[in-house]
Protein backbone atom coordinates (compact mmCIF):
# COMPACT_ATOMS: atom_id res chain seq x y z
CA UNK A 1 0.00 0.00 0.00
CA UNK A 2 2.68 2.48 1.02
CA UNK A 3 4.43 1.71 -1.95
CA UNK A 4 1.00 2.43 -4.54
CA UNK A 5 0.79 5.51 -2.42
CA UNK A 6 4.48 6.92 -2.86
CA UNK A 7 3.96 6.54 -7.05
CA UNK A 8 0.88 7.95 -7.09
CA UNK A 9 2.34 11.15 -5.27
CA UNK A 10 5.45 11.28 -7.93
CA UNK A 11 2.82 11.04 -10.65
CA UNK A 12 0.94 14.08 -8.94
CA UNK A 13 4.25 15.57 -8.76
CA UNK A 14 5.10 14.98 -12.52
CA UNK A 15 1.09 16.23 -13.72
CA UNK A 16 1.49 19.36 -11.28
CA UNK A 17 5.03 20.19 -13.17
CA UNK A 18 3.64 19.83 -16.41
CA UNK A 19 0.48 22.30 -15.81
CA UNK A 20 2.58 24.99 -14.33
CA UNK A 21 5.02 24.39 -17.45
CA UNK A 22 1.79 25.15 -19.63
CA UNK A 23 0.38 28.00 -17.63
CA UNK A 24 4.02 29.34 -18.42
CA UNK A 25 4.43 28.97 -21.72
CA UNK A 26 0.71 30.17 -22.05
CA UNK A 27 1.98 33.68 -20.37
CA UNK A 28 4.53 34.02 -22.76
CA UNK A 29 3.04 32.99 -25.47
CA UNK A 30 -0.58 34.61 -25.49
CA UNK A 31 0.58 38.45 -25.85
CA UNK A 32 2.37 37.27 -29.36
CA UNK A 33 -0.62 35.35 -30.42
CA UNK A 34 -2.76 38.45 -29.22
CA UNK A 35 -0.35 40.98 -31.20
CA UNK A 36 -0.32 38.84 -34.24
CA UNK A 37 -3.90 38.52 -33.78
CA UNK A 38 -4.33 42.13 -34.31
CA UNK A 39 -1.60 42.79 -36.71
CA UNK A 40 -4.12 40.47 -38.84
CA UNK A 41 -6.91 42.24 -37.72
CA UNK A 42 -5.22 45.73 -38.29
CA UNK A 43 -4.15 44.79 -42.26
CA UNK A 44 -7.36 43.40 -42.73
CA UNK A 45 -9.25 46.80 -41.46
CA UNK A 46 -6.41 48.47 -43.66
CA UNK A 47 -7.34 47.00 -47.20
CA UNK A 48 -11.00 47.43 -46.26
CA UNK A 49 -10.81 51.15 -45.96
CA UNK A 50 -11.25 53.69 -48.91
CA UNK A 51 -8.26 54.94 -50.83
CA UNK A 52 -8.43 58.28 -51.17
CA UNK A 53 -9.48 60.23 -54.64
CA UNK A 54 -7.10 62.52 -56.80
CA UNK A 55 -8.53 66.18 -56.27
CA UNK A 56 -7.82 69.70 -57.93
CA UNK A 57 -8.41 67.96 -61.77
CA UNK A 58 -8.09 69.91 -64.40
CA UNK A 59 -7.47 70.08 -68.45
CA UNK A 60 -6.80 72.25 -70.74
CA UNK A 61 -6.12 71.98 -74.45
CA UNK A 62 -2.77 71.16 -75.37
CA UNK A 63 -0.47 74.33 -76.57
CA UNK A 64 1.10 74.99 -79.79
CA UNK A 65 -0.18 71.67 -80.83
CA UNK A 66 -2.24 70.02 -84.32
CA UNK A 67 -5.10 69.66 -82.42
CA UNK A 68 -7.07 66.47 -81.15
CA UNK A 69 -5.42 66.44 -78.01
CA UNK A 70 -5.81 67.67 -74.39
CA UNK A 71 -3.74 68.13 -71.13
CA UNK A 72 -5.25 66.36 -67.70
CA UNK A 73 -3.82 67.43 -64.77
CA UNK A 74 -4.81 66.80 -60.79
CA UNK A 75 -3.18 66.46 -57.48
CA UNK A 76 -1.74 62.65 -55.73
CA UNK A 77 -4.36 61.11 -53.74
CA UNK A 78 -3.09 61.87 -49.91
CA UNK A 79 -2.46 57.96 -50.13
CA UNK A 80 -0.19 58.24 -52.56
CA UNK A 81 2.94 58.27 -50.16
CA UNK A 82 5.03 55.33 -52.45
CA UNK A 83 4.09 52.84 -49.96
CA UNK A 84 2.20 50.49 -52.66
CA UNK A 85 -1.16 51.94 -50.95
CA UNK A 86 -2.01 53.87 -54.29
CA UNK A 87 -1.38 51.50 -57.43
CA UNK A 88 -1.75 54.12 -60.56
CA UNK A 89 -4.48 56.44 -61.93
CA UNK A 90 -6.61 56.02 -64.98
CA UNK A 91 -8.17 58.91 -66.80
CA UNK A 92 -11.87 58.57 -68.04
CA UNK A 93 -13.42 61.41 -70.99
CA UNK A 94 -17.16 61.63 -71.78
CA UNK A 95 -19.03 63.95 -74.16
CA UNK A 96 -21.88 63.46 -71.92
CA UNK A 97 -20.77 62.47 -68.30
CA UNK A 98 -25.11 61.83 -67.76
CA UNK A 99 -24.50 58.66 -70.14
CA UNK A 100 -21.59 57.45 -68.43
CA UNK A 101 -17.47 57.96 -68.94
CA UNK A 102 -15.10 55.57 -71.07
CA UNK A 103 -11.20 54.67 -70.28
CA UNK A 104 -8.95 57.40 -72.23
CA UNK A 105 -5.64 56.24 -70.31
CA UNK A 106 -3.65 55.42 -67.20
CA UNK A 107 -0.23 56.35 -65.42
CA UNK A 108 1.68 54.69 -62.65
CA UNK A 109 1.43 56.10 -59.13
CA UNK A 110 3.18 59.44 -58.51
CA UNK A 111 1.93 60.51 -61.96
CA UNK A 112 -0.08 64.01 -61.68
CA UNK A 113 -0.40 64.49 -65.51
CA UNK A 114 -2.17 62.81 -68.97
CA UNK A 115 -2.23 63.69 -72.14
CA UNK A 116 -4.86 62.38 -74.28
CA UNK A 117 -4.86 62.69 -77.88
CA UNK A 118 -7.83 61.02 -78.98
CA UNK A 119 -10.06 64.23 -79.03
CA UNK A 120 -12.10 65.37 -81.75
CA UNK A 121 -11.47 68.96 -82.07
CA UNK A 122 -14.11 71.32 -80.65
CA UNK A 123 -16.44 68.24 -79.28
CA UNK A 124 -17.07 69.41 -75.68
CA UNK A 125 -15.15 66.80 -73.23
CA UNK A 126 -15.36 66.20 -69.55
CA UNK A 127 -12.86 64.03 -67.15
CA UNK A 128 -12.57 62.10 -64.10
CA UNK A 129 -9.89 60.74 -62.85
CA UNK A 130 -9.43 57.17 -60.49
CA UNK A 131 -7.39 56.29 -57.63
CA UNK A 132 -6.37 52.30 -57.98
CA UNK A 133 -5.48 50.82 -54.84
CA UNK A 134 -3.41 47.36 -55.01
CA UNK A 135 -7.14 45.19 -56.12
CA UNK A 136 -7.34 47.68 -58.74
CA UNK A 137 -10.35 49.20 -57.44
CA UNK A 138 -11.34 52.53 -58.37
CA UNK A 139 -11.89 55.49 -56.13
CA UNK A 140 -13.26 58.55 -58.65
CA UNK A 141 -12.89 62.32 -58.52
CA UNK A 142 -14.98 64.89 -59.38
CA UNK A 143 -16.18 65.49 -62.90
CA UNK A 144 -14.27 68.88 -64.72
CA UNK A 145 -15.66 69.61 -67.99
CA UNK A 146 -16.36 70.55 -70.88
CA UNK A 147 -12.99 71.90 -72.58
CA UNK A 148 -11.93 71.29 -76.27
CA UNK A 149 -9.15 70.81 -78.35
CA UNK A 150 -8.46 72.69 -81.10
CA UNK A 151 -5.46 73.27 -84.13
CA UNK A 152 -2.87 76.26 -82.94
CA UNK A 153 -2.11 78.25 -86.01
CA UNK A 154 1.69 79.23 -84.74
CA UNK A 155 3.71 76.95 -82.76
CA UNK A 156 5.15 79.24 -80.07
CA UNK A 157 8.43 76.87 -79.54
CA UNK A 158 9.09 77.89 -82.95
CA UNK A 159 9.74 81.25 -82.93
CA UNK A 160 13.45 80.93 -83.41
CA UNK A 161 12.58 79.21 -86.31
CA UNK A 162 10.19 82.00 -87.64
CA UNK A 163 13.36 84.92 -86.77
CA UNK A 164 15.54 82.61 -88.66
CA UNK A 165 13.62 82.36 -91.74
CA UNK A 166 12.67 86.23 -91.83
CA UNK A 167 16.55 86.92 -91.22
CA UNK A 168 17.22 84.71 -93.72
CA UNK A 169 14.53 85.88 -96.88
CA UNK A 170 14.81 89.58 -95.51
CA UNK A 171 18.69 88.97 -96.74
CA UNK A 172 18.33 87.41 -99.98
CA UNK A 173 15.73 89.69 -100.94
CA UNK A 174 18.60 92.67 -99.72
CA UNK A 175 21.09 91.44 -102.21
CA UNK A 176 18.77 90.28 -105.32
CA UNK A 177 18.03 94.08 -105.05
CA UNK A 178 21.06 95.12 -104.39
CA UNK A 179 22.34 92.85 -107.73
CA UNK A 180 19.43 94.35 -109.94
CA UNK A 181 20.23 97.90 -108.76
CA UNK A 182 23.72 97.38 -110.45
CA UNK A 183 25.78 97.39 -107.46
CA UNK A 184 28.69 94.90 -107.43
CA UNK A 185 28.98 92.24 -105.22
CA UNK A 186 31.76 90.18 -104.39
CA UNK A 187 32.43 86.52 -104.42
CA UNK A 188 35.31 84.43 -103.46
CA UNK A 189 37.69 83.93 -106.31
CA UNK A 190 36.96 80.22 -107.70
CA UNK A 191 39.97 78.39 -109.08
CA UNK A 192 38.16 75.82 -110.78
CA UNK A 193 36.03 78.17 -112.44
CA UNK A 194 38.30 80.58 -113.70
CA UNK A 195 40.01 78.14 -115.55
CA UNK A 196 36.49 77.25 -117.55
CA UNK A 197 37.20 80.21 -119.98
CA UNK A 198 41.06 78.48 -121.07
CA UNK A 199 39.38 74.90 -121.07
CA UNK A 200 37.11 75.76 -123.56
CA UNK A 201 39.25 78.28 -125.47
CA UNK A 202 42.23 75.14 -125.24
CA UNK A 203 39.60 72.93 -127.10
CA UNK A 204 38.71 75.12 -129.43
CA UNK A 205 42.40 76.06 -130.79
CA UNK A 206 42.87 71.77 -130.49
CA UNK A 207 39.52 71.25 -133.28
CA UNK A 208 39.03 68.89 -130.17
CA UNK A 209 35.49 68.44 -128.19
CA UNK A 210 34.11 68.97 -124.72
CA UNK A 211 32.93 66.29 -122.61
CA UNK A 212 30.69 66.98 -119.78
CA UNK A 213 29.60 64.02 -117.41
CA UNK A 214 26.56 65.30 -114.95
CA UNK A 215 26.83 62.38 -112.50
CA UNK A 216 24.78 59.14 -112.24
CA UNK A 217 21.79 60.53 -110.05
CA UNK A 218 18.73 61.70 -110.73
CA UNK A 219 17.25 65.14 -111.58
CA UNK A 220 16.11 65.18 -108.45
CA UNK A 221 19.02 65.23 -106.63
CA UNK A 222 20.41 68.81 -105.90
CA UNK A 223 23.84 68.04 -107.76
CA UNK A 224 22.31 66.64 -110.40
CA UNK A 225 20.49 70.23 -110.68
CA UNK A 226 23.51 72.25 -110.05
CA UNK A 227 25.30 70.46 -112.90
CA UNK A 228 22.96 71.35 -115.19
CA UNK A 229 23.01 74.88 -114.43
CA UNK A 230 26.69 74.76 -115.08
CA UNK A 231 26.13 73.11 -118.35
CA UNK A 232 24.22 75.92 -119.49
CA UNK A 233 27.09 78.03 -119.17
CA UNK A 234 29.42 75.92 -120.53
CA UNK A 235 27.02 75.47 -123.61
CA UNK A 236 27.26 78.72 -124.19
CA UNK A 237 30.52 78.97 -124.50
CA UNK A 238 30.93 76.08 -126.58
CA UNK A 239 28.32 77.93 -128.87
CA UNK A 240 30.20 80.98 -129.26
CA UNK A 241 33.57 79.00 -129.74
CA UNK A 242 31.84 76.71 -131.76
CA UNK A 243 33.01 73.42 -130.31
CA UNK A 244 31.85 70.58 -129.60
CA UNK A 245 30.03 69.50 -126.65
CA UNK A 246 29.72 65.56 -125.77
CA UNK A 247 27.26 65.39 -122.83
CA UNK A 248 26.17 61.69 -122.12
CA UNK A 249 23.71 61.02 -119.79
CA UNK A 250 22.72 58.02 -117.34
CA UNK A 251 19.29 58.95 -116.56
CA UNK A 252 16.79 59.33 -119.74
CA UNK A 253 14.91 62.21 -117.57
CA UNK A 254 17.98 63.73 -117.04
CA UNK A 255 18.82 63.88 -120.99
CA UNK A 256 15.42 65.34 -121.76
CA UNK A 257 16.39 68.35 -119.31
CA UNK A 258 20.13 68.59 -120.59
CA UNK A 259 19.45 68.50 -124.04
CA UNK A 260 16.59 71.65 -123.62
CA UNK A 261 19.07 73.40 -121.79
CA UNK A 262 21.92 72.95 -124.16
CA UNK A 263 19.36 73.91 -127.27
CA UNK A 264 18.16 77.26 -125.70
CA UNK A 265 21.87 77.65 -124.34
CA UNK A 266 22.37 77.66 -127.88
CA UNK A 267 19.57 80.11 -129.14
CA UNK A 268 20.60 82.41 -126.66
CA UNK A 269 24.14 82.49 -127.52
CA UNK A 270 22.50 83.53 -131.57
CA UNK A 271 23.75 80.11 -132.61
CA UNK A 272 20.44 78.04 -133.40
CA UNK A 273 21.69 75.68 -135.88
CA UNK A 274 25.11 74.75 -134.46
CA UNK A 275 23.18 72.47 -131.84
CA UNK A 276 23.02 68.88 -132.46
CA UNK A 277 20.79 67.01 -130.81
CA UNK A 278 23.00 64.02 -130.94
CA UNK A 279 25.32 65.18 -128.87
CA UNK A 280 23.30 64.97 -125.73
CA UNK A 281 22.44 61.10 -125.68
CA UNK A 282 21.45 58.40 -123.18
CA UNK A 283 23.76 55.84 -122.67
CA UNK A 284 22.91 53.32 -119.82
CA UNK A 285 21.78 53.34 -116.53
CA UNK A 286 23.92 50.66 -115.03
CA UNK A 287 26.60 52.54 -112.80
CA UNK A 288 29.97 50.54 -114.46
CA UNK A 289 28.35 49.89 -118.01
CA UNK A 290 28.05 53.74 -118.13
CA UNK A 291 31.40 54.14 -117.41
CA UNK A 292 32.92 51.86 -120.04
CA UNK A 293 30.67 53.50 -122.04
CA UNK A 294 32.13 57.10 -121.47
CA UNK A 295 35.98 55.57 -121.17
CA UNK A 296 35.51 54.56 -124.90
CA UNK A 297 33.92 57.76 -125.72
CA UNK A 298 37.22 59.09 -124.09
CA UNK A 299 39.68 57.08 -125.96
CA UNK A 300 38.00 57.49 -129.05
CA UNK A 301 37.10 61.14 -129.19
CA UNK A 302 39.95 62.22 -127.29
CA UNK A 303 38.06 65.25 -125.65
CA UNK A 304 40.28 68.56 -124.85
CA UNK A 305 38.31 69.13 -121.29
CA UNK A 306 36.56 66.79 -119.37
CA UNK A 307 33.75 68.56 -116.56
CA UNK A 308 32.85 66.27 -114.16
CA UNK A 309 30.19 68.14 -112.42
CA UNK A 310 27.52 66.24 -109.93
CA UNK A 311 27.10 62.90 -107.81
CA UNK A 312 29.15 60.50 -108.48
CA UNK A 313 30.15 57.29 -106.91
CA UNK A 314 32.62 54.58 -106.92
CA UNK A 315 32.76 55.05 -110.79
CA UNK A 316 34.75 58.71 -110.02
CA UNK A 317 38.50 57.48 -109.85
CA UNK A 318 38.09 55.26 -112.70
CA UNK A 319 36.29 58.12 -114.78
CA UNK A 320 39.28 60.84 -113.71
CA UNK A 321 42.25 58.09 -114.45
CA UNK A 322 41.30 57.54 -117.92
CA UNK A 323 40.63 61.24 -118.88
CA UNK A 324 44.22 61.77 -117.02
CA UNK A 325 45.51 59.07 -119.02
CA UNK A 326 44.24 60.78 -122.44
CA UNK A 327 45.92 64.36 -121.11
CA UNK A 328 42.59 65.86 -120.72
CA UNK A 329 42.20 68.75 -118.75
CA UNK A 330 39.95 67.48 -116.18
CA UNK A 331 37.15 69.85 -113.76
CA UNK A 332 35.49 68.47 -111.37
CA UNK A 333 32.88 69.13 -108.59
CA UNK A 334 30.87 67.56 -106.28
CA UNK A 335 29.32 67.23 -102.68
CA UNK A 336 30.08 63.46 -102.36
CA UNK A 337 32.85 63.64 -99.81
CA UNK A 338 34.05 60.39 -100.31
CA UNK A 339 34.90 60.83 -103.59
CA UNK A 340 35.94 63.95 -103.38
CA UNK A 341 39.90 62.56 -102.39
CA UNK A 342 39.98 61.01 -106.05
CA UNK A 343 38.72 63.98 -107.73
CA UNK A 344 41.38 65.92 -106.07
CA UNK A 345 44.25 63.67 -106.98
CA UNK A 346 43.42 62.99 -110.56
CA UNK A 347 41.92 66.44 -111.82
CA UNK A 348 43.58 69.31 -112.49
CA UNK A 349 40.79 71.36 -110.37
CA UNK A 350 37.93 70.52 -108.24
CA UNK A 351 35.24 72.38 -106.94
CA UNK A 352 34.42 71.37 -103.02
CA UNK A 353 30.87 70.81 -102.07
CA UNK A 354 28.66 73.89 -102.01
CA UNK A 355 31.32 75.58 -104.81
CA UNK A 356 29.27 73.60 -107.08
CA UNK A 357 26.63 74.92 -105.99
CA UNK A 358 27.65 78.57 -106.41
CA UNK A 359 29.03 77.63 -109.43
CA UNK A 360 26.40 78.67 -111.58
CA UNK A 361 26.08 82.41 -110.27
CA UNK A 362 30.03 82.38 -110.42
CA UNK A 363 29.85 82.00 -114.45
CA UNK A 364 26.68 84.13 -115.03
CA UNK A 365 26.21 86.55 -112.42
CA UNK A 366 22.01 86.88 -112.81
CA UNK A 367 21.45 89.22 -110.06
CA UNK A 368 18.51 86.89 -108.89
CA UNK A 369 21.57 83.99 -108.32
CA UNK A 370 24.25 86.25 -107.20
CA UNK A 371 21.81 87.63 -104.47
CA UNK A 372 20.48 84.34 -103.67
CA UNK A 373 24.09 83.10 -103.20
CA UNK A 374 25.01 86.50 -100.95
CA UNK A 375 22.16 86.00 -99.21
CA UNK A 376 22.99 82.62 -98.03
CA UNK A 377 26.50 83.76 -96.79
CA UNK A 378 25.12 86.52 -94.93
CA UNK A 379 22.29 84.41 -92.88
CA UNK A 380 25.49 82.10 -92.22
CA UNK A 381 27.76 84.63 -91.06
CA UNK A 382 24.83 85.71 -88.66
CA UNK A 383 23.88 82.21 -87.52
CA UNK A 384 27.83 81.87 -87.13
CA UNK A 385 27.91 84.98 -85.11
CA UNK A 386 24.96 83.63 -82.94
CA UNK A 387 26.96 80.34 -82.84
CA UNK A 388 29.71 81.83 -80.95
CA UNK A 389 27.87 84.16 -78.71
CA UNK A 390 25.83 81.01 -77.27
CA UNK A 391 28.98 79.07 -76.83
CA UNK A 392 30.52 81.81 -74.85
CA UNK A 393 27.05 83.00 -72.99
CA UNK A 394 26.96 79.04 -72.20
CA UNK A 395 30.19 78.49 -71.33
CA UNK A 396 30.31 81.49 -68.55
CA UNK A 397 26.95 80.20 -67.08
CA UNK A 398 28.67 76.96 -65.99
CA UNK A 399 31.41 78.84 -64.57
CA UNK A 400 29.53 80.76 -62.25
CA UNK A 401 31.14 83.89 -64.16
CA UNK A 402 27.07 85.69 -65.34
CA UNK A 403 23.90 84.30 -63.42
CA UNK A 404 21.66 81.88 -65.75
CA UNK A 405 18.38 83.41 -64.92
CA UNK A 406 20.07 86.37 -67.08
CA UNK A 407 21.38 84.54 -70.51
CA UNK A 408 18.77 81.59 -70.76
CA UNK A 409 15.88 83.41 -71.79
CA UNK A 410 18.33 84.70 -74.77
CA UNK A 411 19.31 81.34 -75.44
CA UNK A 412 15.81 80.51 -75.64
CA UNK A 413 15.03 82.57 -77.95
CA UNK A 414 18.17 81.45 -80.45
Amino acid sequence: MLGDRGQSGGIGRRAGFVALSVAVAALFLCPAAVSAQEEVETVELETLLPVAAPTGLSAVDTPNDRGSSINVTWELSSDDDGDGVVAGYEVFRSAHPETGFVLAGGVPFGVIEYRDSGVDNGAPTYYRVAALDADESQFFSGTFGPVEASIQWFNRSRLNALVAVIIFVASILYFVSAARSGKSLFIRRLAGLDEMDNAVGRATEMGKPILFISGLSSVSDVATIAAINILGEVAKKTAEYNTKLIVPCADPIVMAVEQEVVKEAYAKAGRPDAYNEDDVFYLTRSQFAYVAGVNGIMVRQRPATILYMGMFFAESLVLAETGSSIGAIQIAGTDAVTQLPFFITSCDYTLIGEELYAASAYLSREPILLGGLKGQDMFKLIAAVFLVVGVIAATLTATGVIESNFILPLLATG
